[in-house]
Parts: structure tokens; sequence; C-alpha cells
């Protein structure tokens, strides 16, 4: 099987060092196995896209001289695409509206089928895919084989908000299938979406992808890096130096810092999987 990778930033704020390892990883991954890597701008949750991040993601891409082997795509010009396969799963009877609003649901995070059987009009409601009560496993390249049980642990859950907002799940799902993507490589926080994307997919007939979850930076707080906790943006200005700190981080042999372009490159053959730190986190701080 060849292999198509993908590198997937959502513009809800700018790029920082636990975005700067999952970039690195991806790609040394992909082309250490000869294969194609992507970059992909996950744009749907417009309401929350940050002022001028998405052109933080692109410069960033220049900068640290990543040399994706396709057109940068933006999901925010691919809803029709999202809304032919809402169709597709209403057909089969895989989805239904929900009425339920957030204050109707309170705390409880495992939706409990409330409007599974209301037979309620799509128009202006969420729309829920209905989940099973069956185990759904897989094995991760670095964290071991996984599973869950989404009924019991989540319950039936959105794939398009009430504002017409389509969800990560949907988007995400769909968009591997059509860019062909076999392997993913993306953070341990999104590790217990996976089951979510698997049980989708296996709905629309897509073939399983391979899955690696990589070990997240935390800052001295013990909070993972992230838009949400004020992680410092990607200084561009800095690239060679970022660079060989995202090899290190991740287990790799050190690289000498020169132009980001021919790092790369010697990480790529330097590239050893079993190397990576173990688990959910990283044992370092970082900023």
């Amino acid at each position: 099987m060849s292999y198509i990778g993908r590198f997937a930033p959502s513009p809800t704020g700018p790029l920082h060092f636990g975005s700067l390892l999952t970039a690195v990883a991806s790609y040394c991954d992909a082309k250490t196995n000869h294969g194609k890597w992507l970059v992909r701008i996950e744009d749907t949750d417009i309401p929350r896209i940050y002022p001028h991040s998405e052109a933080h993601i692109l410069s960033c891409i220049d900068a640290f001289q990543f040399e994706p082997d396709a057109e940068i795509i933006f999901q925010k010009d691919r809803l029709d695409l999202y809304e032919q396969v809402l169709e597709q799963l209403k057909q089969i009877q895989a989805v239904y509206a929900c009425q339920c609003t957030r204050k109707m649901l309170g705390s409880n995070h495992i939706y409990a089928g409330t409007c599974r059987d209301l037979h309620l009009d799509f128009n202006q409601q969420a729309i829920r895919l209905k989940v099973a009560d069956q185990l759904i496993c897989f094995d991760d390249r670095l964290q071991g084989q996984q599973c869950s049980n989404l009924h019991h642990e989540l319950g039936d859950f959105v794939l398009k908000r009430r504002d017409g907002i389509i969800s990560y799940q949907l988007a995400v799902v769909v968009d591997d299938y059509l860019q062909g993507i076999t392997h993913v490589v993306r953070g341990a926080d999104l590790l217990d979406n996976t089951a979510r994307q698997i049980w989708l997919g296996s709905l629309l007939n897509y073939p399983t992808l391979s899955y690696m979850h990589l070990p997240l930076a935390m800052n001295d707080q013990g909070q993972k890096l992230s838009k949400q906790n004020m992680a410092q943006a990607l200084d561009t200005s800095k690239a060679p130096e970022l660079l060989q700190q995202a090899i290190l981080a991740l287990g790799q042999p050190n690289i000498e810092l020169d132009q980001p372009r021919i790092m790369l490159k010697q990480a790529v053959q330097q590239w050893n999987i079993a190397l990576i730190p173990k688990g959910i986190h990283l044992a370092g701080i970082y900023l």
C-alpha cells in the first residue's frame, strides 16, 4: 500500500511547538516510507477561526521549508462535499435530527439518544450519527491497542451543529478519504476521536487508516501546549533552532543546525519511531 500522510492544523490560533512536533513527525514518517505528505487547513468551525492564524500556518510551512506534495486545501471551500455525505447517511438512516440544546443536556457527556426515535425534520436541527453497542478496536503504531464502546462512552454524536457548522469528525473522515490518506500521525489529544472516525468511515465503506498518536508537549503548569492555554506562537525567525528542538523532543538523533530543508532531509534519513518516547505526555517542559 502506498503511503499518503497529512498535517491538518486548525486555524483557531497560531501554530505552537506542539503543532511543530506533529508536522515534523508526520513529514518524516511519510518521507521515510517514500510516501506523500499533504497539508490541509481544517477551518470548518468558522466562528472560532483566529484572525491571521491561517496566514501564520502558511508562513510556518514556508519558513520550516516543508514541501507538501499537493496543493494545500481548505475545508471551508469543501462544505458542499460534506453535505453530500450527510445526504448519503440520511439515505441509509444512519443519522437523525436532534433538537437537544447544551442546556437541556446539562453536564452529562453521554448522549442518551433522546431524539433518536422522534423522526424530527432535519431543517435547523443538529444532525447526530447513530452508534452501535459494540467494541471498536485499532492498533496504534505508538500507543498500542485501543478499544472503545461509543454507545457506553459517548452516545450518538453530532456531525452538523444546529447553527450549520460541520463537525470536525465528519470533515476529517471525508477529507482523509477523498485525499487518499493512508496514515494519520497526530497528537495523543485526538486519540479518543479515533473510534468515532473509524465508526463513521465504516458506515461509508471507507478503508481503515493506520494511526500513530504522538505524546504531547506540556507546559510548566502541567497542561498540554494548546491555543486555549496560550502556547507561544512559533517564531519563524528561529526555524532551525525550533526544528532541532522538535527532533530531539521526538527522541530522534540530533541534527546539525542548517537550512531547515537540509535538516529535514537528515531527520528523514534518521527517522525511527521506536525512539519516540512512549506514553501520552513528553517528560520535558516546553513553551
